[in-house]
């Protein structure tokens, strides 16, 4: 058994079923050991970016980390934007990244770079694979360390002469721990804080607190308390309709959100840490919490937030939660697309356990809030910011789960930086319907021109925030990767379409002309 075989052979153990690949020559033995196992699902991405948002979107839905095959030090630069995502929400992921042998790096060849430092600002844990016979206990501790509570990317540099070399056999992956418990002082000062100010209380969630568990519990506090519920901007996973409470999530714009923070006299952290302003603004804080607003943190992003909110719950004596919303899906939309007619067409259509990730930037607002009545799904969202996360990790959420339908709501300008995932679900015949704001502009940033005072933006402004010359032909551009594929110009048009396309098998992309 060679290094390759030993490492597949380990992550196969281990639990990680599934690889997203762009392999170049240095991985050329981690090829051959992919195809030699019959268990080890071998996805190719044309670009190293779809494969790292992939391998996100697969661990939210999963629960478990997909590895990732990427080629030297370039390959993995191209996947850190969306590892830096990925790093936001908490994902585990192992990545695989090969390098030259190490007798010929010495030699500086082209592809030669400095592969530890590209990955640290990214990885939670790196190692760089010493000899063949490591292989499989550095595979092991790479998995270990990707799964280690709250989750995060492990990094595992491998020499092409360690994969090709003779390895000491398959390792035994360390079970993984539990995230502990808060202290009891946290949730009994949770509950002093709750019971002082009741219905002037804020929850606010992330991580494992927005899963069902801690939805659940969370409702049965806000029916004893009456407090409310608000999650991160971005989350990175909510379940979302049916019985789930509905939770509020807190606007983008630091004016908005410090409103929204403002009218609360306390606020409990719940696995999310204190929100900030995702830019630095003149005269705005970086802080969002207003000051004066009393602040606990019940659980930390790396303690256990569910069975904390249960601890809570059974302090408070909530035992019954509160009942389900009352609103129902908004009618289907009539006129001219655009954010609210789009937003209401996806509520009113989405199917029972729909995933829905959204990149859709401005013209996805709406949607959150219009969605709340929707039968039960589960909403991702951009995490870090990067934008590009959207396609991807729609693919991986359907690889993670090939019985749900997909919906990537996606805005064309992001859309453009990984629109090579389109190829992927069509090789793949995946579940996803992907749906394209094609707005012909980078609408957020003539937003934020305007914010900025800059009302009547020259012709240079004015050409780096639009698309529209040459326009880009999203129904052209999937029919070429495989997917069919539709444009439509109206709310009657969006509906008929997206109705057909839930119902048919494989992905497809509607494009809406906005």
């Amino acid at each position: 058994m060679n290094g390759a075989e030993a490492l597949v052979r380990t992550a196969l153990a281990g639990g990680v079923e599934v690889c997203f690949a762009n392999p170049g020559t240095t991985e050329m033995p981690l090829v051959a050991a992919l195809d030699a196992s019959d268990r080890m699902r071998a996805v190719l991405a044309l670009f190293e970016g779809v494969c790292t948002g992939a391998a996100d979107g697969y661990a939210r839905i999963a629960g478990k980390p997909a590895m990732t095959l990427l080629h030297l030090g370039p390959g993995f630069a191209n996947g850190i934007a969306n590892l830096h995502n990925a790093r936001r929400a908490r994902s585990p992921i192992v990545n695989v990244v090969g390098d030259h042998a190490t007798w010929h790096l010495s030699a500086d060849a082209p592809l030669t770079s400095d592969i530890v430092s590209l990955a640290r600002p990214v990885s939670g844990w790196i190692r760089e694979v010493r000899a063949a016979a490591a292989c499989g206990r550095d595979m092991a501790e790479a998995i270990g360390a990707a799964v280690a509570p709250p989750g995060q990317s492990a990094t595992l540099i491998v020499p092409a002469d360690c994969q090709w070399n003779d390895a000491d056999g398959i390792a035994t992956v360390p079970p993984a721990t539990d995230p502990p418990l808060p202290a009891d002082a946290a949730i009994k000062a949770t509950a002093d804080l709750l019971r002082a100010h009741g219905s002037r209380t804020l929850l606010f969630m992330g991580g494992q607190a927005s899963l069902s568990r801690g939805l659940r519990a969370a409702a049965r506090i806000a029916a004893r308390i009456g407090c409310a519920l608000m999650c991160e901007t971005f989350p990175a996973r909510v379940e979302r309709g049916g019985a789930m409470p509905f939770v509020e999530r807190l606007p983008y714009f630091p004016e908005q959100a410090t409103a929204a923070l403002g009218k609360f006299a306390a606020i409990a952290l719940v696995g999310a840490r204190a929100p900030v302003a995702f830019f630095g603004y003149p005269n705005l804080p970086s802080t969002l919490i207003p000051n004066g607003c009393a602040v606990t943190t019940l659980a930390t992003p790396e303690e256990d937030a569910a069975g904390a909110l249960e601890a809570l719950a059974e302090l408070l004596d909530a035992k019954t939660g509160a009942s389900a919303a009352a609103s129902a899906r908004p009618p289907l939309p009539s006129g001219k697309l655009d954010a609210t007619t789009i937003g209401a067409a996806i509520a009113a259509l989405m199917p029972e356990n729909a995933i829905a990730m959204d990149e859709a930037a401005t013209t996805g607002l709406p949607f959150f809030g219009l969605s709340k009545g929707a039968p039960p799904h589960t909403y991702l969202a951009l995490t870090g910011g990067a934008i590009g996360q959207g396609l991807p990790c729609a693919t991986g959420a359907a690889v993670a789960a090939p019985d749900r339908k997909v919906i990537a709501f996606q805005a064309d300008g992001s859309g453009m930086y990984t629109v090579q995932a389109l190829w992927t679900q069509a090789r793949e015949k995946l579940n996803v319907t992907n749906l394209i704001c094609n707005n012909r502009r980078y609408r957020i940033l003539q937003v934020e021109l305007a914010r900025a005072g800059i009302t009547e933006p020259g012709p240079k402004a004015r050409a780096l925030t639009s698309l529209a010359d040459p326009e880009i032909n999203w129904t052209a551009m999937a029919t070429g990767m495989g997917v069919p594929a539709v444009r439509v110009e109206s709310a009657e048009e969006l509906a008929r379409e997206l109705t057909r396309a839930l119902r048919e098998p494989g992905p497809n992309l509607i494009e809406m002309m906005i």
